[in-house]
């Protein structure tokens, strides 16, 4: 086995191969054979896509010479305004090679961009459309001034479907000569909660340890709890058995490895999850009202076990 990321090697090199947002696909695609797209704004959740289809747009502009005429900058890493005044601009204003004739920047999770380098940005936008299109990237474009999205064609990428996400591991499974039960492909999908690049890196994963993947190593590899566990804690301490909840409660800890913030999640995600007949609307309505506030405490730097065994103790309360 080789040690190539998979999610680099799997990665879509062209229109058809980029699954679960067939609408967006579609209106990129019909912008890039006019060969005169305008600026672009992707935004949505991580891992559906959007830098992806950023380099098939380049790749499908410039064919051999896209590499030239393509500049990708990471906002997270260099977020200040003074790579908009020296690096951005510096690309922006030199003609490209080929007969496209504009060069393309790249601003991956540009939402991490100060306030001062989009206002920098947006005057750049402006000066050198004849000579440069810009493509956003984010995860939420509230965090994106106003200047900016009316500027650009916004994209909306929406988190893969179960049926998306599982055809496409299927298909890498395959390559990669690997046994997957159907178990094991739905675990998968619980986990990454259709991020494409987080369930095929879980899959790359548990390939280390067997090439027959099944439900329990993907749980362990992803260091999470099965869901029937986790509704088990809830039920337990709902009726009172603080001892037995609180147990399970550190089994979940620390035989998973699950981290204060992880069992909040998924606490959350099974509380919704419950049936009428386990619990109530009402009673989920209260239960997620606690979690919610056991989820600030803990954001606020309050030690996490101690604040998980005070919302159990109040699950019973209510």
């Amino acid at each position: 086995m080789t040690n190539e990321i998979w999610t680099e090697k799997y990665r879509p090199k062209k229109f058809n191969e980029v699954f679960g947002q067939d609408n967006i696909v579609k209106r990129v695609e019909a912008l890039t054979k006019s060969m005169n797209i305008p600026h672009l704004l992707f935004a949505g959740p991580a891992g559906t896509g959007k830098s992806t289809l950023a380099l098939i747009v380049v790749r499908e502009l410039y064919g051999e010479n896209w590499k030239e005429n393509y500049l990708e900058l990471n906002a997270s890493d260099e977020r200040g305004i003074n790579v908009v005044r020296e690096k951005v601009k510096t690309f922006a204003r030199t003609k490209s090679i080929g007969d496209i004739p504009f060069k393309i920047i790249f601003l991956d999770e540009a939402d991490a961009l100060t306030n001062e380098a989009q206002q920098a940005l947006r005057r750049t936008m402006e000066k050198y459309t004849k000579t440069c299109r810009f493509i956003l990237s984010c995860n939420y474009s509230s965090k994106i001034i106003e200047p900016i999205q009316s500027r650009c064609v916004v994209f909306r990428f929406k988190p893969l479907e179960k049926e998306d996400v599982i055809e496409r591991l299927e298909e890498v499974a395959k390559q990669e000569k690997l046994k997957v039960d159907s178990k094991a492909l739905t675990a998968i999908f619980y986990v990454s909660l259709g991020d494409l690049r987080k369930a095929i890196n879980i899959l790359q994963a548990c390939s280390t340890l067997d090439s027959s993947i099944n439900e329990q190593d993907v749980y362990t590899v992803s260091a999470r709890a099965r869901p029937e566990e986790v509704k088990k804690m809830i039920l337990l301490a709902k009726e009172g058995k603080f001892k037995d909840a609180r147990d399970h409660l550190y089994k979940l800890m620390f035989e998973y490895g699950m981290s204060g913030e992880d069992i909040l999640n998924q606490v959350y995600r099974e509380v919704v999850d419950f049936s009428e007949d386990q619990i109530s609307v009402k009673e989920r309505v209260k239960l997620i009202e606690i979690i919610s506030e056991i989820n600030f405490r803990v954001s606020e730097g309050a030690n996490d076990r101690l604040q998980i065994e005070a919302m159990l103790a109040m699950f019973n309360m209510k």
